[in-house]
């Protein structure tokens, strides 16, 4: 069993309740938009790391995060990216890499907007854990918890940070 903590859009801004909410996850995925390398070191010390770069993420970012990451965490094949869109409105990256891994957990960010939906037509669940910095027009900074075991994607808690 492994439980991740999934984070995207930080912009710079790593609120402190997120090492408190991931205290007891195994890795921490984070779907671009770090904003700079010391926020990406911060969680690198906290617990391992995994991730994309985003939009506005800059050399020292892009120099460590691919911009499609793939990977198998158990019995799941997991793609993330972070301008993915998601089911029936997929960015033309996006569809051509799932259609081309065939994951069963695709992961994205970018819109700040969360979103938890499994896609029928690809056998994939989808999951934007929205934004967790400060920047941008959503109200309420979000993370998602969940537990992949074996081959079974489980227990998905979506945590609301303080309001803007």
């Amino acid at each position: 069993m492994t439980k991740i903590g999934l984070i995207s859009d930080t912009h710079n801004y790593l609120d402190d309740a997120v090492f408190h909410h991931f205290k007891d996850v195994d890795e921490i995925w984070h779907a671009g938009d770090f904003g700079n390398a010391e926020l990406a070191d911060r969680i690198e010390a906290f617990k391992p790391l995994k991730g994309v770069y985003g939009n506005i993420d800059g050399y020292d970012i892009r120099s460590r995060f691919p911009e499609v990451l793939s990977w198998k965490t158990e019995g799941v094949d997991v793609l993330m990216i972070h301008i993915g869109g998601y089911p029936g409105k997929y960015s033309p990256l996006a569809k051509k890499e799932i259609l081309l891994r065939r994951p069963k957990l695709f992961i994205s960010g970018h819109s700040h907007i969360l979103k938890i939906i499994y896609d029928d037509k690809f056998n994939c669940l989808h999951i934007n854990p929205g934004a967790a910095g400060i920047q941008g027009w959503h109200k309420v900074q979000t993370l998602v918890r969940f537990v992949i075991d074996g081959n079974d994607i489980r227990n998905a808690e979506v945590i609301e940070l303080v309001k803007k």
